[in-house]
């Protein structure tokens, strides 16, 4: 009985950690939000963005031309073929994934091992499909600065690197759903994805309606990694 106790305790604990370790990463993004301090993980968002394009056109049998990210927080990703219907919507969408993947990941260190590995192999492979200097940079910034807290880790006794992907991974779904509330809801571009999804879903919504589901599942997205980390870790 005493063990069950035991095991309870240390549950409780971990789920405390966690809890705020989602809390301060969100106080931390918040308060920099407009600071250059943010800046490169903002663009890994906007990296992996593009990359949920990429990763979307491969899928559905398309060829990959080229992706950039460029310092102003923009990117695009050129694609031939494949499904179109389901390379827009990837981006939006697959960066919020990536942000639940990323904090589930940290709630163990071998799966925050598989996270960063994972991580480092996508930056070194789009360093291949680039198409501007700044994007191979940031991949090369992000690579070094991974493998530098990874041998920390492993070195020490603080495991520094579950918090760095958490924080990615909370970055990354907050930033997703900003975005989508910037460019889908608050103002109309009409280069979109959404508008350009809307042009060619037969459903009657426009690329707002469309913002505001994308954005309804990002936020789902969110609740469901720190309701799923909750589980794992009880």
């Amino acid at each position: 009985m005493a063990v069950n106790w035991e095991l309870q305790g240390c549950c409780d604990r971990n789920q405390r950690i966690f809890i705020a370790a989602v809390g301060v990463s969100t106080v931390v993004i918040l308060l920099l939000w407009r600071t250059f301090l943010l800046t490169p993980f903002k663009l890994i968002t906007v990296f992996l963005h593009e990359t949920s394009h990429a990763l979307a056109c491969k899928l559905t049998c398309g060829d990959v031309e080229g992706m950039q990210v460029h310092a102003n927080e923009g990117g695009v990703t050129q694609t031939r073929g494949g499904i179109y219907w389901i390379i827009l919507p990837a981006g939006y969408l697959g960066s919020s994934f990536w942000g639940m993947v990323f904090i589930l990941a940290s709630t163990n260190l071998l799966t925050t091992r598989i996270a960063a590995g994972c991580f480092i192999l996508a930056l070194v492979i789009v360093l291949f499909v680039a198409d501007n200097w700044f994007l191979r940079w940031l991949c090369i910034g992000f690579v070094v600065f991974i493998a530098v807290v990874w041998v920390i880790q492993e070195f020490t006794s603080f495991h520094i690197l579950k918090y760095v992907i958490l924080f990615i991974g909370v970055m990354n779904s907050l930033f997703s759903v900003y975005d989508i509330y910037d460019d889908l809801i608050s103002r109309r571009v009409h280069s979109s994805d959404a508008e350009k999804f809307a042009e060619i879903c037969p459903c009657p919504c426009n690329g707002f309606a469309w913002g505001v589901i994308w954005g309804i599942i990002s936020f789902i997205f969110l609740c469901a990694s720190i309701y799923l980390g909750l589980v794992i870790l009880s």
